[in-house]
């Protein structure tokens, strides 16, 4: 959870000082959207391998801690590049190592939780996710200040300097990965009570290699990775528009960057609420509403922006229903498949997430050029509702 924590926050830092940065290289929204896609290229091609090899490992800790090494090696690209090419080569390497790190995190969770606790276990974990997306932000715009001139060397230098802080900050997390660690300790998983997994004291787990296919067909699992991808999609396309959003009506990033930070905050207490949430309602419900409600309340923030406080509460009430439907789609999914196929099926998601990646950010940068920066956030909301009626419209 720490290294979660660190490595989310060195990335949310990142990505929307880069907008920043293409801005004050000369870039338009369409460049940004180009990029934002380019984050996830790498990753739609990787996912479902990383998670094949995530089953077999033994240890998913050197999974961890090349994922960590990867995000600070693309911040340092990132500060070092001044054209368009080099910022897109460190953004894909970037999304390579929040795969990676991301991969390697959710199987931990699937391969030693209970049943019982895998809301809980994959909630914290992304409530982990939360709190990088809301300290990245701050800090981005504690750096950047309250300015909005957005040129000159002494702009520039400030966004280089963020980026490098992110690099560290990912750096960090590497380590962590060493502290408790017993060498020759007996690895083993949890005897599952409800779903007869490996008996404890197994090495590593059984492989059998179900084919992709049979996996999508299982019920429930393709509509939960459109829920998924509609859920992060949003989430990207905010971190990346905000900014130009802000830019358009003269909002600093200071502000901006609290607004993102806002959003985070409602995350982690929606994810830390979801244990008890799904007592009082079923998972479904809970997934459906959080398609919904985030969609609408968030398709305000563009027109609210300027005066702070509304948009605000927008984002704290968008950002709480959307921070439900991660680790729902990722309990769902896990209940079902088979335990030994649930790493790749966790990283089935998460290639669906960045196939969604690189072709929302492209479509929203070509929906922002008639409309402005406020159009692309607008159509990552209808994707949320578009996904959201695909559910409702399903018979039971």
């Amino acid at each position: 959870m720490a290294a979660a924590v660190l490595t989310q926050t060195s990335l949310n830092l990142s990505r929307p000082v880069v907008s920043y940065k293409l801005l004050a290289l000369g870039g338009d929204a369409a460049v940004i959207g180009v990029v934002t896609a380019i984050y996830a290229v790498l990753p739609v091609v990787a996912a479902l391998w990383l998670g094949r090899v995530s089953d077999r490992v033994a240890s998913l800790k050197g999974m961890v801690v090349l994922g960590a090494v990867m995000l600070a090696v693309a911040a340092v690209g990132l500060a070092l590049a001044e054209e368009f090419l080099l910022i897109g080569v460190s953004m894909a390497l970037l999304g390579m190592g929040h795969l990676v790190f991301t991969i390697a995190g959710q199987s931990a969770i699937g391969r030693y939780a209970p049943l019982n606790q895998m809301d809980s276990g994959f909630g914290w974990f992304t409530a982990a996710f939360s709190l990088g997306q809301l300290l990245g932000p701050l800090l981005a715009g504690l750096l950047l200040g309250t300015g909005t001139e957005g040129v000159g060397p002494d702009w520039l230098g400030a966004i280089n300097l963020a980026l490098l802080l992110a690099a560290g900050i990912a750096l960090a997390g590497a380590p962590l990965m060493l502290i408790g660690a017993h060498p020759g300790a007996p690895r083993r998983r949890f005897r599952r009570k409800n779903d007869g997994a490996a008996a404890a004291g197994a090495v590593r787990p059984a492989v059998v290699k179900e084919p992709v296919l049979q996996i999508l067909r299982r019920p429930g699992v393709a509509w939960n990775m459109l829920a998924s991808l509609a859920l992060l999609s949003v989430i990207d396309i905010l971190v990346a528009f905000l900014p130009l959003v802000g830019e358009e009506l003269g909002v600093a990033p200071f502000w901006v960057g609290v607004l993102l930070a806002v959003r985070a905050s409602a995350s982690i207490i929606s994810r830390i609420l979801l244990p008890w949430l799904v007592q009082r309602w079923s998972r479904i419900q809970l997934l459906v509403a959080s398609l919904l409600g985030s969609g609408l309340t968030i398709a305000v923030t563009p027109l609210v922006l300027e005066p702070f406080w509304p948009a605000a509460v927008a984002l704290f009430v968008g950002g709480f229903l959307l921070g439900l439907g991660q680790p729902l789609t990722m309990t769902l999914i896990s209940q079902a498949v088979r335990p030994e196929s649930r790493g790749a099926a966790l990283a089935l998601r998460l290639l669906g997430n960045r196939a969604g990646q690189v072709v929302l950010p492209l479509a929203a940068g070509l929906v922002a050029a008639p409309l402005g920066p406020g159009g692309a956030i607008w159509f990552s909301c209808a994707v949320l509702g578009a996904a959201a009626t695909a559910r409702l419209t399903v018979r039971k």
